[in-house]
């Protein structure tokens, strides 16, 4: 996947995201979830952006070690919102799916680039 792609990509995942939590009830307990879970995940594609400006392969790492930190906390909002049953299932299996697929995506990266640095 190009580095053009998954900006769009990224981007989607953060409308996702926000499309979610427009769907949340209103409660106390639920609008610090909703905020974290907004932040957390519009973070994803912003700072995926500065990942794509990286200007060595350790700000890249340094970058994208933030970019997966995000995408994995957004994947434990959706595990507590799911648990909590505060929307239907069928509601969350994308951006769970979603959250799952872009983390793996982000290891994977990190990885490759790591052992270019420590060769």
């Amino acid at each position: 996947m190009t580095t053009s792609e998954m900006k769009v990509r990224t981007k989607k995942f953060s409308l996702m995201i926000i499309d979610l939590a427009e769907k949340l009830p209103n409660t106390n307990v639920i609008r610090s979830i909703t905020s974290q879970i907004v932040r957390s995940g519009t973070s994803v594609g912003a700072n995926y952006r500065a990942v794509c400006r990286a200007r060595s392969d350790k700000e890249f790492v340094a970058k994208m070690n933030i970019v997966l930190e995000e995408a994995d906390e957004t994947l434990f909002w959706i595990e507590i919102i799911k648990e909590k049953m505060w929307l239907a299932k069928e509601e969350l299996e994308t951006a769970l799916k979603e959250a799952n697929e872009l983390t793996a995506i982000f290891v994977s990266s990190l990885k490759t680039v790591n052992n270019r640095i420590n060769k």
